[in-house]
């Protein structure tokens, strides 16, 4: 009797173990949420990702390798956002970038190619820099992605430009991350290609992740799982992991230990050697200690990351992007709300949406993506096929290929340049200048886009287009294109990368030499596959 008794209550033990181990399991797949719950979290998404860009806007930059000091105060009033969207139109274009994206999957369906989207992104109009300019550069001359991106065509490639409008992603594959990383390949390899696209990734991952956890932790483990582990933007976000472990009230001593291991650019020739720091896994890094520290209080959140530096607006977009999903728009405190509001009905430069019109069209993707991922859309609510993340492929930029010289040039050529060097690859960084003077209805159209920064060594629609011939020891090597006009223009005149390692002559010529131009060489980069490395 009492082994009878010992096995029927093994029995039920052994029944009520498997029946919570399928709940578990079925709570693990599915996902549950309102449709009104749903559409506050995108408009939440959004409107945190605006508040963002505007608080970091004064300081964007102005603090390189520096955490901006407490004493430095940071503005946030009624008007504010207005203000910003009348002086500085080109502040909000890690809005109207996402947008364009927004605009290309409404019109050409969810599985448009990446070829369509890249030729939709290289017909726009609003000025570009960095690796998305590159990128346009690259297609407008029949480079298409992913080549477009790929680092040897685009030294930019590592730089942040994918992380900061891949947010759209993430609004659009809610919980199903994986989505968001197929979309992510798609998008994010026009521009970029290694810790540059993981950038992306791992911030549409944030985003889509954030509709369904609301601990900021976790939220940060699960989404790094996207990136594969031995890449250095995995190494980094797990360092950032690491020291708030180790410093859980202290974000200032992460920040110095990230700043000690992580801050060297090695392929943004404005950046490297130099403290400006637009790499993508540093701004990544300053973007998540906002968010482990900040420890879901949205004001506390941004100012932490905005106060780490470097690309202070575009950090703070993203935290406060993905706290909007996480609260929803509704738990947006109204003191950060109510300056936005007035801009919500506007269209963005560019583009022929509002923010109002962008939580319509996410909302709309995103339900989309929820049917086709194997959900459900029900009377008031929707049942998503949650996700586990899954790390997308591996990639790294920059093999072998270290910075070990900035030769501070600073000459200009009107025939052909000669330039003699050791090591492994080198990038020139210049421009092409007009000589003729520059008005002050240029400046002030200019001025009126861009605010302080003034491009003014490229006309907005100036045809003058140079043609050069690059020749490494003695061979020709390419034939180069560098248009005047801005939308169209090249950010270096000539690189090559991972050429035999020893001592190289390149000659840049230019072959339609004109009086009223001039090809202005600021600074030579020499790459070596060693490392030069001195510990003191």
């Amino acid at each position: 009797m009492l082994k009878k008794t010992i096995i029927h209550i093994l029995m039920i033990l052994l029944t009520a173990s498997a029946c919570t181990e399928n709940k578990s399991a079925i709570s693990d797949r599915t996902f549950s949420i309102s449709k009104d719950e749903l559409q506050d979290k995108i408009k939440g998404g959004w409107a945190g990702q605006t508040i963002g860009v505007v608080y970091g806007a004064p300081v964007e930059f102005k603090y390189q390798g520096a955490i901006i000091p407490g004493y430095h105060y940071i503005p946030w009033r009624d008007g504010y956002v207005k203000y910003w969207w009348d002086k500085k139109p080109g502040l909000f274009d890690d809005i109207y970038t996402d947008l364009n994206f927004v605009q290309v999957f409404e019109k050409h369906g969810l599985n448009v190619s990446m070829d369509t989207i890249a030729l939709a992104w290289a017909s726009t109009s609003y000025h570009l820099a960095h690796a998305n300019q590159a990128s346009r550069y690259n297609i407008l001359n029949g480079i298409m992605p992913p080549e477009s991106g790929f680092w040897k065509n685009n030294p930019h490639a590592d730089d942040l430009d994918f992380q900061i409008e891949a947010d759209f992603i993430g609004l659009m594959a809610p919980a199903m991350v994986n989505s968001a990383t197929e979309i992510a390949s798609r998008v994010g390899h026009i521009m970029s290609s290694g810790d540059g696209w993981y950038g992306g990734v791992y911030v549409s991952a944030l985003y889509s992740l954030a509709f369904a956890i609301s601990d900021v932790i976790l939220l940060v483990q699960e989404s790094l799982k996207t990136i594969p582990e031995g890449t250095l933007f995995y190494s980094c976000i797990a360092d950032v992991l690491k020291f708030h472990k180790q410093y859980p009230d202290d974000w200032k001593a992460t920040w110095f230990e990230i700043q000690k291991k992580w801050d060297k650019d090695v392929g943004c020739p404005k950046g490297t050697y130099l403290s400006f720091n637009i790499d993508a896994k540093i701004n990544s890094a300053y973007a998540t200690i906002g968010l482990l520290y900040g420890k879901g209080d949205f004001g506390k959140s941004i100012e932490i990351a905005t106060r780490c530096g470097q690309d202070a607006d575009c950090n703070a977009a993203t935290v406060g992007g993905v706290l909007g999903v996480m609260l929803g728009y509704s738990n947006i405190p109204d003191f950060w709300l109510k300056p936005l509001r007035e801009i919500e009905l506007l269209n963005f430069e560019g583009t022929t949406i509002s923010l109002s019109e962008a939580y319509q069209l996410s909302y709309k993707h995103a339900l989309k993506i929820i049917q086709k991922g194997g959900g459900k859309i029900e009377t008031d609510k929707v049942i998503i096929l949650y996700q586990k993340p899954k790390a997308v492929a591996f990639e790294q930029n920059f093999e072998n290929t270290f910075p070990i010289y900035r030769d501070r040039f600073d000459k200009s050529f009107t025939k052909e340049l000669v330039y003699e060097f050791t090591g492994n690859g080198f990038i020139f960084y210049g421009n092409l200048v007009k000589n003729s003077k520059v008005d002050k209805i240029y400046i002030d159209r200019i001025s009126r886009r861009l605010g302080s920064e003034v491009f003014g060594l490229a006309e907005l629609d100036d045809s003058y287009v140079a043609e050069l011939a690059l020749y490494i020891d003695g061979k020709f090597d390419e034939k180069i294109k560098m248009p005047m006009k801005n939308t169209a223009r090249r950010l270096e005149p000539a690189w090559k990368y991972q050429l035999n390692e020893g001592k190289h002559t390149v000659r840049l010529e230019w072959l339609n030499p004109h009086k009223e131009y001039e090809i202005r060489i600021n600074d030579i980069i020499i790459y070596s596959e060693k490392a030069y490395n001195t510990d003191i």
